[in-house]
Order: structure tokens, then C-alpha cells, then sequence
């Protein structure tokens, strides 16, 4: 028992200090891809041709849909004048389908809920995930928010296992015909008002299943989405960010990666709360902040 103790008090501190820290990402991530269209041949057409899932176009202008996006390599693969790569940026969560479209501008984050929602669940919210048809991979990452390392819970964010218990759904997967009624049954039992939430590229589009007659292409098609999470799967941070800008728990930009000496237990803390840059600007010069935001209180 002693030797447990002794080794778990040498691991320290294992949950991460999101939003107020950036994890390290490994090398080979793949987030939000970079486009630049000035690169582009005219007439080539090698990118969208060799996409699987018809996510790129290049009529009238290079477009990515990162709805239908895989993250897969072949488009930077077979373009020879390199318009696309992928970058670090982990944030790809959006409140409207159509902003899932990149051009090679910014993309348009995801936006904190409506207002009725906001003041009901802003504290508390409580989740029902339906796998319709998924491969598994985005419930497995959904899952790990779960765990010590990311602990999902300080935000006063879980999963329950009956809808009537839920204040929304999460859904993965593209959604098979045999799932509709189910889903649909789901959706009905989880009290009013509630929010929707889809989960990687098969729910927001069908993925690789786009267009096959067995599958609905997503939960669009079906239910009102509040958010869309994108990704093949998308990384737990990448869920995590689009979860607390939903209940507006991040506003603006959060404060670039610090160093673990500049991040206390008071720091850690207020992970639970909306980020102010500023406040956490002044914080490490040693200036104290008095916010009187409601949501800070």
C-alpha cells in the first residue's frame, strides 16, 4: 500500500490545465488545414480526385469541407505545388455546417449557445451519446475525456446513460437506416429545451459513406444541430474546446501554452470558469484581477 502511495505522490499532478494551458501536441497532428489557393495550377484537379470523400473542390476557387474532411493525407499528397497542409490548430468546432467550409480565411469557431440555453445549462451540463452506425474511434475519444488526464467532470460536463437524465445528445456515426427510429426515440425522450451535437466526419456528413443509399448522411438531415465537431476522429482536445465554447466557458482566443512554474492550484481551478486573457495576463505579473462577471463569480 505504502509503495502505491509513494509511487501515485511521485506522479504529481496528472489532469491537464485546459483551457489556461495548451497540451504539447506530437509532431505528426493533424488539425485544421492550411489552404492557399494562390498556389493552385490552373486546371489542376489532382487534390479533389484523389479526396475519397469529395471534401475538396477546386471549381471556382480551392474549398476544403472539413465536414467530409478524414484528415487523411491524400490531397497534400497529390498536390504538387503544396496549396494544403495541415497545422497545428486543434480548434475546429463550429455552430453552423456551412463554416466547416474553409476558403483559406479563419474559420468561424463555434459560438456559446442561445441565450435560453445559456441560462439553464451554462453550470451543468448533462449528456446522452448514441453511436448510430460509428466505427467506434470517436466514442473511444469521446471517452478518454473521461479519464484523469483531461477530467471533464470540473467543468460540471458528464455523459448519463438515459436520455431522460440528458440535456442533449451526442451523436457519432453516419446514421444507417435502422438507426433513424432509434435516434429519433432518443431525441424525444431527453427534456426540453435541448441540444445536439455531432461527433466526427460520418455524423456531421456521412464520411466515407456519403451518398450510399443504407446510410443518412449525418445528423443534419435528421435533428437540429448546435454543434459540429469535425474530425476522423476528432481529438479530445479538439472536443473539448468545441464543448466549452458551447457553454461559453472559453470567450476569445485562450492564453498561448505556460510554463508549469507560472500555473498554481488557484490557476488550475479556474479551468472550471470562462477564460479571460486578460485577468490571466495580469495574473502572472502579479497584478490580482476583481472581475464582477457573472460567470466568473
Amino acid at each position: 500500500m505504502f509503495k502505491i502511495l509513494r509511487t501515485r505522490l511521485g506522479q504529481g499532478h496528472r489532469t491537464t490545465k485546459f483551457p489556461l494551458e495548451i497540451p504539447t501536441l506530437p509532431e505528426r497532428y493533424r488539425g485544421r488545414p492550411d489552404l492557399d489557393p494562390k498556389r493552385c495550377l490552373d486546371g489542376c484537379k489532382a487534390c479533389a480526385e484523389a479526396c475519397p470523400t469529395q471534401a475538396v473542390s477546386v471549381d471556382g476557387g480551392l474549398k476544403l469541407d472539413l465536414g467530409q474532411c478524414l484528415f487523411c493525407t491524400a490531397c497534400i499528397d497529390s498536390c504538387p505545388e503544396g496549396a494544403i497542409r495541415y497545422s497545428q490548430d486543434y480548434r475546429l468546432a463550429t455552430s453552423q455546417r456551412s463554416a466547416l467550409v474553409l476558403t483559406g480565411g479563419e474559420l468561424k469557431l463555434a459560438e456559446r449557445m442561445t441565450d435560453d440555453l445559456y441560462r439553464i445549462l451554462r453550470r451543468s451540463l448533462r449528456l446522452r451519446e448514441v453511436c448510430a452506425g460509428s466505427c467506434n474511434a470517436c466514442d473511444l475519444d469521446t471517452n478518454v475525456l473521461n479519464t484523469v488526464g483531461w477530467d471533464l467532470s470540473r467543468f460540471g460536463i458528464q455523459f448519463v446513460a438515459s436520455p431522460r437524465h440528458a440535456d442533449g445528445l451526442l451523436v457519432t456515426g453516419a446514421i444507417p437506416r435502422n438507426m433513424y427510429r432509434a435516434l429519433l426515440q432518443t431525441y424525444e425522450a431527453v427534456p426540453k429545451p435541448r441540444i445536439v451535437i455531432a461527433l466526427g466526419a460520418c455524423a456531421i456528413s456521412g464520411g466515407p459513406y456519403l451518398g450510399s443509399p443504407e446510410v443518412l448522411n449525418g445528423v443534419g438531415g435528421v435533428l437540429p444541430v448546435d454543434l459540429y465537431v469535425p474530425g476522423c476522429p476528432p481529438h479530445p482536445l479538439t472536443i473539448l474546446d468545441g464543448l466549452l465554447r458551447l457553454i461559453g466557458r472559453i470567450r476569445g482566443e485562450p492564453p498561448e501554452a505556460r510554463p508549469s512554474h507560472l500555473m498554481d492550484n488557484r490557476t488550475h481551478d479556474q479551468g472550471t470558469k470562462a477564460v479571460d486573457t486578460a485577468a490571466v495576463e495580469r495574473r502572472d505579473r502579479g497584478v490580482e484581477s476583481h472581475s464582477t462577471d457573472e460567470s466568473t463569480q
